[in-house]
């Protein structure tokens, strides 16, 4: 039985339902079982070797790249759009604010402390950040996920990440926000295996994105209704989630530089070198 850990936000819940309602299977019968947590205790897991595979913040996988490699599938990118940064609208932000994220590990949290070095960070679940600002807890918070969708009209927004990832780059680069990673211990053919088998359902799912968003509304187990699950879906589980392209490589790893010139992480590092050699098993049946 492999372990697959994903959020409980839509774009992975769609991209891994076609399992669970049997659309893909595994073409060496492996079975899968699923559990869903917030993203930041998924980094924390990972960190701690607790799941087979693993939804993972591309800002958390330097930590953990010599346990599991990343996969190409199962991706969420901003492109144009992301977290937001958000305060109550009679806000003004000092130099030390006090700011809501997420969690230490995800990619807006790593941004975000790069562009604003001396704001102070308390973490919370993303559920959690809307309503501490608007209680006057934090100053500001970041909004992940959905909620980024459809917050209190108090609110207004101070920054989109997507703008500071495009300063930050110096040119336009798709935003990295999730992956998923692999345990480095599963034997080369079953992670392949793996590989193959979240890629279709990612792939059958974005083809049926109609059908499959019913079925999981009609199961109540999406929080947002049927017009912003549509919207959300088209930001973050579409045909750029299918299979990672040079441009997303090019994302990550000038993430993974600006983390290492910040002394966020040990070493720099490239995603092409930590993604599963899917080349050995083409050699194999050569």
């Amino acid at each position: 039985m492999i372990q697959v850990a994903h959020s409980p936000d839509a774009d992975d819940l769609f991209m891994y339902y076609a399992i669970v309602f049997g659309w893909v299977r595994s073409a060496l019968g492996l079975e899968f079982k699923n559990v869903a947590l917030d993203i930041e205790s998924l980094n924390v897991a990972t960190m701690r070797g607790e799941y087979d595979v693993s939804a993972i913040s591309f800002g958390a996988y330097p930590f953990v790249r010599e346990h599991f490699a990343l996969l190409r599938t199962g991706v969420s990118f901003g492109q144009g759009y992301g977290p937001k940064l958000i305060k109550k609208q009679t806000t003004h932000l000092k130099r030390n604010f006090k700011v809501a994220l997420s969690g230490e590990h995800t990619t807006n949290a790593i941004i975000f402390k790069i562009a604003y070095p001396e704001a102070r960070v308390v973490y919370k679940n993303f559920l959690e950040i809307e309503g501490a600002v608007l209680s006057g807890e934090v100053d500001a918070g970041v909004l992940i996920h959905e909620s980024i969708l459809n917050f209190d009209t108090c609110l207004v927004v101070e920054r989109e990440i997507w703008d500071i990832w495009r300063e930050l780059c110096g040119k336009e680069l798709p935003l990295p926000l999730g992956g998923m990673a692999l345990r480095r211990s599963i034997p080369l053919n079953k992670a392949i295996d793996i590989e193959s088998t979240l890629t279709q359902a990612v792939s059958v799912a974005t083809k049926n994105k109609k059908m499959l968003s019913k079925m999981l509304l009609e199961r109540n187990v999406i929080r947002v209704n049927a017009q912003e699950l549509e919207t959300y879906l088209d930001l973050y589980a579409n045909d750029d989630s299918v299979c990672l392209s040079l441009a997303q490589k090019e994302g990550i790893d000038k993430l993974f530089a600006l983390g290492y010139e910040a002394g966020i992480y040990d070493a720099l590092i490239r995603c092409e070198d930590y993604l599963i050699p899917t080349q050995y098993q083409e050699m194999r049946f050569s």
